[in-house]
């Protein structure tokens, strides 16, 4: 349980917020007046009163809002609840979405005092439900939504994609066959065939957005700019080989160019990433052979689910 000691908005996004004696939460959009608010999944920003107090002790003597968060709160360490966790503060809800995030372009604060900790302590949520928050609320941990659904990423690797010279059907492919099987796509993306770029987007959506399944499509051939699956190993805590061997032996079946195939079947933390073929149809066709059997092992990896005959061991 925590106590909410500041609410603050800015009218502008990359600027200091500024304390408000109270937000008004709209359900799937955020603070009423808010810069951040919107229909994303980042609508809410919150950070740990005690990471604030712990900066200013360290002479950074900065005030509500400064570090671009909407909501201050002491007594409770966001950074250690994981993606999925609902917050409730009087009538309103809240999910947590993602974990901290990317600093591409230094925000005032930081270029005012040389630090931001919001991209290491803060998180993002989006409003389940809305309502109105006054610093003294009381804010809770709430039990988690048991029908909350498998959330999926998928990743485009094309040169031709990501240059617009290609329209991208395997993205939308994947993403299609994902929802008809109770999926929520939470991204789409196109990348060009840069490892680098791929393992930023990797590392993003496992660590920080902690998605449950991320597919890759293009750049497991033999070209010297195929390399999928070596940026998806590098980012790789643990193999699973099965899943990768599963779609080419099911492929072999429809043909044999199938063994030329380089992708890779990897965990990183508590998501699975799993890199297809580029065209459409082997899309289609590999996901034919994986997709009824993945859920158990993410839920697995979810901790709802166990190994062996529903039983702990």
């Amino acid at each position: 349980m925590g106590i909410v000691k500041a609410v603050c908005i800015s009218r502008e996004k990359g600027t200091e917020k500024k304390p408000v004696s109270e937000g008004h939460l709209i359900e799937n959009y955020g603070i009423d007046g808010d810069a951040h608010a919107g229909n994303w999944h980042r609508q809410v920003s919150l950070l740990s009163y005690e990471k604030v107090k712990e900066f200013n002790e360290k002479g950074g003597n900065v005030q509500d809002g400064a570090f671009g968060e909407n909501l201050l709160v002491e007594g409770m360490d966001f950074r250690k609840m994981p993606v999925g966790t609902r917050l409730g503060c009087g009538e309103t809800i809240l999910e947590i979405t993602q974990i901290g995030k990317e600093c591409h372009s230094h925000c005032t604060i930081f270029h005012r005092v040389g630090d931001c900790i919001m991209p290491r302590e803060g998180v993002f949520a989006k409003v389940v439900r809305g309502g109105i928050i006054r610093p003294g609320d009381v804010m809770r941990v709430m039990e988690n939504d048991p029908n909350r659904p498998l959330h999926a990423a998928v990743i485009t690797v094309s040169d031709k994609g990501y240059a617009g010279e290609r329209e991208d059907l395997s993205g939308p492919a994947a993403a299609k066959i994902l929802e008809e099987h109770g999926y929520e796509v939470v991204e789409t993306m196109i990348v060009p065939d840069e490892p680098k770029m791929l393992k930023r987007q990797l590392i993003r959506l496992a660590d920080s957005r902690q998605v449950d399944l991320i597919l890759t499509s293009g750049g497991t051939g033999f070209s010297m700019r195929d390399q999928t699956p070596e940026a998806t190993v590098a980012v790789a805590d643990r193999m699973v080989p099965g899943i990768a061997e599963a779609i080419r032996s099911g492929s072999m079946e429809i043909t044999k160019r199938a063994m030329l195939g380089r992708g890779v079947s990897v965990l990183r933390k508590r998501s699975l990433i799993v890199n297809l073929p580029g065209s459409p149809k082997a899309v289609q066709e590999s996901l034919s052979f994986i997709i009824d059997t993945l859920e158990h092992g993410l839920r697995v990896l979810r901790g709802e689910a166990f190994e062996c005959a529903g039983q702990e061991g």
